[in-house]
């Protein structure tokens, strides 16, 4: 196949399909069809696919003559198989396979997936494809529900072809494309294929399971990056392009071309990697382990031809898994190299590529026991994009490592400029030793430090040497001792009389956060003078303690106040979560009642999903990531701590982002502490009108209130607007009313967020995302997921399940009765 035939099969996508008779008559399927996924489909060569539509390839230049090689749409066995064991999982996928009579070894026969509709939810045998008069393929699995469509609906659609280049196509009377599966890549780039702008590659898990895992590759205005999925995604590798004659919105193509991977703006090449020109068929994958390869057929077997990502191994953050040291490909644990005590071993012994793990798991019921370790004088490989703390030396990064349990390792450096940089880690990838550097007559340019738990036996010796120690100074200590105990008593009998007729004594709680006088706070506020806003029980005003921006909350209320500030203080005080907001200290004088929380720049999430204050619309990427740190700070509420605890005000007014939009939930003063044991627990109803759960009309409720209430953010996130929005039409007041409308009549697609494009492009995605608010939002209590599942079909390792709409309850008028508080509850200042 020359470059000019490739070149103008690379066009296809964009130009009407002007495609010969006698291919269409070799590679069509035309409407009002259905195929089921059984043994009277026709099979070729491998038991494991089952052909619905093929498509020849050109004649070979390499190998024999009766060696054929074939793009087929159909099913294909993605689970092992054995004559005892038939094939459980399939995927209606776009594959290549080989014809042929000769010997060939059987690994080099199976077809090589390049694209496939339902990744993440494998199909049963007798699952169905239609081929709709609507022209829609719609694929269900065998107990009837719904798994992927194309979303392609159009009444013009009268054919879908293969094309020869892999493409699977719907087009219309006109023979122009109307949706083709290029425009959908999973894992695979085939000749001809162009990643437009926003578009990824996802590597999978293995060969038989196409579940999405943390690599991926993504076209960004100015670069081609791979990352590695964490919090926040980790780069590994990108390509930057000059972009300076760039026009508007033009968007960047990234097209696999014979011998190239090249870069158009509109017709302009601005940049490319060359590549091996095509003697044969190939593709290009973003394999297992992050590496993005070009395979090519060869005489008899698929053979990589090249590495596209021209990188070294360790640069490939898990290319030794976790807690592991790189050094010139070869793998080992960190303690091996660095420490004498033990502190990681091998996950498998026979496989050190697969990294290492804590010999005693990190926990954070035992914070105490948490210590940090330094690396040796080789600096490790650490990514910097990660969150950064605001310290002036060694020891204060180190300490604010240590008081966050979410933080696994700390590496503390300076700029050229001598200022100090503090950098926290959440996940330890691949360490790669390298040489160390000074900079500016520093001793070193970075030091960086693990997070360990030490042992009990370990806790044990350092306790037990404690206690000889004390019980030698304890006698010379006696009198001292004594003394200040009496000072103690005669201090907290001053306090009691100071503060008579206060309802609660705050010195009892355990773990106490630091308690300032209200003369301290009110000279960190500036006298209360910088007001960021006021929430349901009080105002909120910016401060600063030494170089720390703080929020201030004033409690204002006399007995509702105290009330929901003993719940604040008590429920998050010893609450350590990278997806809860931190509760610094607290100030009860008498009859004033203060919180101190860390001060979050970008202030709630209202303010930037519903377009106040001329907020520019948010991306999908970030609308994603807030979505899923919401998530894992709920989770961390109902799952993690000692008493499940109910937050009771999930809004987005609660919901609170930093510089980098990471999300975090705020504003505890509702919240109710569940007994593990307790199945409901009796409350009088509170939160806020619109995100009440139905149980709430019994009183009697569990943590899935929660659930319900992450639901509707969701739909206010995914769809830009409020909830209850009494400025719409009588009939579009209720968005969770238009919701089971619209998944009625499958057209959830007119809910998405019409003010940037970049939600548009990504509609199958965003609809996704509507139908795991659906799960959230389902009125029996007990189908609501937990928001651990939550958390996992966010991460695409479990699929969504289906309900029927009639399953929301429409439960807003009936609770809309109830004046608990609507304000938010802002602790932060305006973006």
């Amino acid at each position: 196949m020359g470059p000019a035939v490739l070149f103008f099969l690379m066009l296809v996508a964009a130009a009407p399909l002007h495609l010969a008779a006698q291919t269409l008559n070799d590679s069509m399927a035309k409407p009002s069809t259905v195929w089921i996924n059984n043994g009277l489909l026709l099979r070729h060569g491998y038991s494991g696919i089952r052909t619905i539509i093929t498509c020849s390839l050109q004649p070979q230049t390499q190998g024999p003559p009766d060696v054929k090689l074939h793009y087929a749409v159909g099913f294909i066995c993605v689970s092992s198989q054995s004559s005892q064991s038939p094939c459980s999982d399939f995927l209606f996928a776009v594959f290549v396979y080989i014809n042929t009579s000769i010997s060939i070894n059987a690994t080099d026969l199976e077809p090589r997936v390049v694209w496939s509709a339902n990744q993440a939810h494998p199909v049963r045998e007798n699952a169905t494809l239609e081929f709709t008069l609507d022209g829609n393929l719609v694929l269900r699995d065998d107990d009837g529900n719904h798994v992927w469509s194309s979303s392609s609906s159009s009444r013009f659609v009268i054919g879908m072809v293969i094309t020869e280049i892999g493409n699977l196509m719907l087009f219309d009377q006109r023979n122009a494309m109307v949706w083709q599966s290029f425009d959908h890549p999973t894992d695979t780039l085939l000749l001809g294929q162009s990643l437009q702008e926003g578009m990824r590659l996802t590597a999978s898990t293995s060969t038989t399971n196409m579940i999405k895992n943390q690599f991926y590759i993504i076209v960004l205005p100015d670069r081609l990056c791979a990352y590695v999925e964490s919090t926040p995604p980790k780069p590994y590798y990108c390509k930057y392009w000059m972009t300076d004659n760039k026009r508007g919105n033009d968007p960047i193509n990234v097209t696999f071309m014979n011998a190239s991977l090249t870069f158009f703006v509109q017709s302009e090449i601005y940049d490319r990697i060359l590549l091996p020109a095509a003697k044969s068929t190939q593709y290009m994958r973003l394999d297992l382990d992050g590496h993005l390869r070009l395979y090519e057929w060869s005489i008899e077997t698929w053979k990589m031809k090249y590495e596209v990502i021209g990188i070294s191994d360790c640069a490939y953050q898990t290319d030794c898994g976790e807690y592991s040291i790189c050094t010139t490909g070869h793998c080992t644990c960190i303690h091996e190299n660095y420490f004498s005590s033990t502190y990681f071993r091998l996950v498998n012994e026979r496989r050190p590529s697969l990294g290492c793990t804590p010999v005693t798991p990190i926990s954070c019921q035992e914070i105490r026991h948490h210590q940090l370790l330094a690396l040796t004088d080789d600096i490790p490989y650490f990514d910097d994009s990660h969150m950064v703390v605001n310290t002036t030396n060694k020891d204060e990064c180190k300490r604010a490592c240590l008081e966050n349990c979410s933080c696994r390792a700390v590496m503390f450096s300076y700029d050229q400029l001598g200022h100090s940089i503090c950098v926290w880690m959440t996940k330890v990838f691949s360490l790669q030793a390298i040489q160390p550097t000074t900079n500016l007559g520093y001793e070193k340019y970075s030091t960086a430090y693990l997070k360990v738990q030490l042992s009990h036996s370990i806790s044990a010796s350092t306790s037990n040497k404690t206690m000889i120690i004390l019980g030698v100074a304890f006698g010379a200590i006696a009198t001292l001792a004594f003394l200040a105990i009496m000072i103690t008593i005669y201090l907290q009998q001053r306090r009691k009389n100071e503060d008579k007729g206060d309802e609660y004594d705050f010195n009892h709680f355990p773990g106490m956060p630091a308690r300032f006088s209200l003369e301290k706070l009110r000279e960190c506020t500036e006298g209360f003078g910088k007001k960021l806003g006021e929430g349901g029980f009080g105002s909120v005003f910016e401060g600063k303690l030494g170089e720390e921006r703080v929020a201030v909350k004033r409690l204002e209320g006399a007995s509702q106040g105290k009330k929901e500030f003993l719940a604040e203080v008590e429920t998050i005080g010893n609450i350590e979560h990278i997806n809860i907001v931190s509760l610094i200290g607290f100030c009860a004088e008498k009859s004033q009642r203060l919180l101190v929380y860390e001060y979050m720049p970008r202030g709630s999430l209202d303010r930037w999903i519903y377009y106040r204050q001329n907020s520019d619309p948010l991306d999908w990427y970030i609308r994603c990531r807030i979505i899923l740190d919401i998530a894992k700070g709920l989770c961390y509420l109902h799952e993690e701590c000692r008493r499940k605890i109910a937050h009771l005000d999930i809004k987005p007014q609660n919901i609170l982002l930093d510089d980098n939009f990471n999300a975090k939930v705020a504003d505890f003063g509702l919240c109710k502490l569940i007994n593990r044991d307790q199945s409901k627990v009796v409350t009088v109803m509170r939160g806020t009108p619109g995100y009440l759960a139905p149980e709430w009309l019994t009183s009697r409720i569990t943590e899935k209130v929660d659930v319900y209430s992450f639901g509707v953010v969701v739909m206010e996130i995914v769809s830009g607007r409020k909830n209850i929005d009494n400025s719409q039409a009588e009939e579009e007041v209720q968005l969770i009313h238009i919701l089971r409308e619209k998944e009625q009549n499958n057209q959830l697609i007119d809910l998405i967020d019409k003010h940037n494009g970049d939600m548009v492009s990504h509609q199958e995605e965003v609809i996704q995302m509507m139908k795991l608010a659906v799960w959230c939002l389902q009125n029996d209590s007990t189908r609501r997921p937990s928001m651990s599942t939550v958390i996992k079909v966010l991460e695409g390792s479990v699929s969504v399940e289906t309900f029927d709409a009639n399953s929301i309850m429409l439960v807003q008028d009936n609770l809309s009765t109830y004046s608990g508080p609507s304000q938010a509850s802002i602790l932060s200042g305006p973006r």
